[in-house]
């Protein structure tokens, strides 16, 4: 009985420790609650084991993929955050790229590539890059406005939210696109019987920004900017150009997530699409782990925070919470978050 009472305080030691200073650890165990809960909420009266398994797995993949384009933008929010930023534009920004796809490999008379003699399989590639590039051209405006014209985030972000979304809106006024079929196939396609390909995007972009974060100069880069400006300036660091490179990544997200949604809707509301896309990447990095001064960031951690806030937005829908509210829940997970941040080193 002492080795198991020793070996039980041991334990809790550990746990508490590992709570306070592992912030991933902390939010794991978050999700992980939350899965039990939606497991539970979702109820085992199924015929057979396959039969719930099957529901579970669906239900998962659907979490997965409705979510799938604003977490490869609350990706991009991280980096942002960790410099001290903020964006308020990703939703305006994925509304402009989306409407310029559309404009490009529309198969009606006013098709950009198609007045070119640019169709089929071509047309779909050069549109691919062409939006990619237009939405790295729009965030590293944003950049240069915060570097070089010395405008706060908030305000230079504020405005190019107002101006994208408006041009966007004047610009496709009346006009309504006709998407390609093979264009859909760049979020429709299905292996096996499951459509996943934008949780697919989504996680080798994951990927791909953890390795920047931790293994390469211009992650580290990132986090001494976040960390204190000044010294980081003394040091060597062109923060500068950290900063409008990191604005820029971000219009490149934004310009995927846009491609992954118009090529599974096969179109684009631009008065409504991507509002309220900002605070929900925002949510999903600060939940993460990511400190709002600055500083610190996870890209693990994000991706934990962008399930946490799927399932939740599960969850309303199972217990038929009034929709309006689902933002009022989001707010106060952020919230209670914030207050729960604690430093710590990630090992």
């Amino acid at each position: 009985m002492g080795n198991e009472g020793t070996a039980k305080r041991s334990f809790i030691q550990w746990y508490k420790n590992k709570w306070h200073n592992d912030p991933l650890f902390s939010i794991f165990v978050a999700l992980i609650v939350m899965v039990i809960l939606q497991t539970l909420v979702l109820g085992f009266d199924y015929d057979s084991f396959d039969g719930w398994f099957e529901s579970w797995t669906s239900n998962w993949i659907n979490i997965l993929r409705n979510n799938a384009g604003i977490g490869i933008v609350a990706l991009g929010m991280t980096f942002v955050i960790m410099t001290g930023g903020i964006d308020l534009a990703v939703g305006a920004t994925l509304v402009a790229t989306g409407a310029f796809a559309m404009m490009l490999i529309d198969i009606g008379e006013r098709g950009l590539l198609g007045l070119m003699g640019v169709t089929g399989v071509p047309a779909i590639a050069l549109a691919l890059v062409l939006v990619l590039l237009f939405g790295y051209l729009l965030g590293a405006l944003i950049g240069i406005t915060i570097t070089k014209g010395m405008v706060p985030p908030f305000i230079a972000t504020l405005g190019a939210m107002m101006i994208y979304r408006s041009v966007t809106q004047q610009t496709m006024q009346g006009y309504n696109p006709q998407v390609p079929t093979e264009f859909l196939q760049i979020s429709g396609f299905q292996i096996g019987d499951l459509m996943i390909m934008p949780i697919i995007y989504w996680l080798i972009i994951a990927a791909i920004l953890y390795y920047v974060s931790k293994r390469t100069i211009f992650g580290r880069q990132i986090i001494a900017v976040g960390s204190n400006e000044r010294a980081a300036r003394l040091s060597g660091i062109n923060v500068d150009r950290v900063k409008l490179h990191v604005y820029a990544l971000m219009g490149l997200l934004v310009s995927i997530a846009a491609i992954i949604q118009v090529s599974r809707v096969g179109a684009m509301d631009v008065s409504g699409a991507g509002r309220g896309m900002e605070m929900d990447a925002i949510a999903a990095a600060v939940v993460g782990g990511t400190s709002m001064m600055g500083g610190r960031g996870f890209i693990l951690g994000t991706v934990y925070g962008m399930l946490i806030i799927g399932v939740l937005n599960n969850l309303l829908n199972l217990f038929g919470a009034p929709p309006l509210l689902s933002d009022a829940f989001k707010g106060f997970i952020v919230i209670v978050a914030i207050l729960l941040q604690r430093k710590g080193k990630i090992t």
